[in-house]
């Protein structure tokens, strides 16, 4: 049986782009998809559930800015790659783009080469991480997910459910920052109507219980892990 090296999926308004980064995918031995705006990338997201996303910025109907929010907030995205591909070379989109969950951002024009490296790199770095084991350390904290237990120093911290699961999604990315919103429907759902306060409530009890600096509040924007 063949195998594929991975399924991506091309978001952008410019058909002549689309073509000409899918051919190139393809002669690699990618799957490709391919949406206009992110309405449809949503959309064929949920049906095609690619590996790794392409995503331009400016775009009609739907911005790539909206686009990513949306999709971080989704639990079937959780391991997907997103990267922005977008002729926008000014500093403050990049820097946005990386805050609200971006993998990585390429200016435009790029070699088709080079994209294709980009894009095999970030696949391999992701699937190494997916195949470690559900434990994770920072210096003498660990933080394991199979058991559902937080340790320093040797020492167990006891953590509630909400209060685990909050610091288990802001480590699993060290550094980047997790929007509010974000937060809200990856740890307690759509189900549950909680306000703010929820997360900043249960972010003061983890920094009071683990004795340590283990996150930094980005004013207006959300959380990040980050040991000091």
């Amino acid at each position: 049986m063949e195998v594929f090296p991975g399924k991506i999926l091309v978001v952008d308004d410019e058909p002549d782009i689309v073509e000409f980064i899918s051919y190139n995918l393809k002669s690699k031995g990618y799957l490709v998809a391919a949406a206009r705006d992110g309405v449809e990338a949503i959309r064929k997201a949920k049906d095609f559930r690619p590996d790794l996303i392409l995503l331009d910025i400016m775009m009609p109907n739907k911005d790539g800015i909206e686009t990513i929010k949306e999709l971080r907030t989704m639990h079937e995205f959780d391991d997907t790659v997103i990267i922005f591909l977008t002729a926008l070379h000014d500093e403050k989109y990049e820097i946005e783009g990386l805050k609200i969950g971006a993998d990585d951002y390429i200016s435009k024009p790029i070699k088709p080469e080079l994209l294709a490296t980009r894009i095999g790199s970030a696949l391999r770095r992701f699937r190494k991480d997916d195949e470690q084991e559900q434990k994770q350390t920072f210096g003498e904290l660990e933080i394991n997910k199979t058991k559902f237990t937080v340790s320093f120093k040797g020492e167990e911290i006891l953590l509630a459910k909400k209060e685990f699961e909050l610091l288990s999604l802001l480590a699993s990315k060290p550094g980047r920052v997790f929007l509010r919103n974000e937060i809200l429907q990856r740890v307690w759902g759509t189900d549950v109507i909680v306000g703010d306060r929820t997360i900043d409530v249960h972010i003061r009890k983890i920094r009071q219980k683990a004795g340590i600096d283990l996150i930094t509040t980005v004013k207006g924007v959300g959380y990040k892990f980050e040991m000091a």
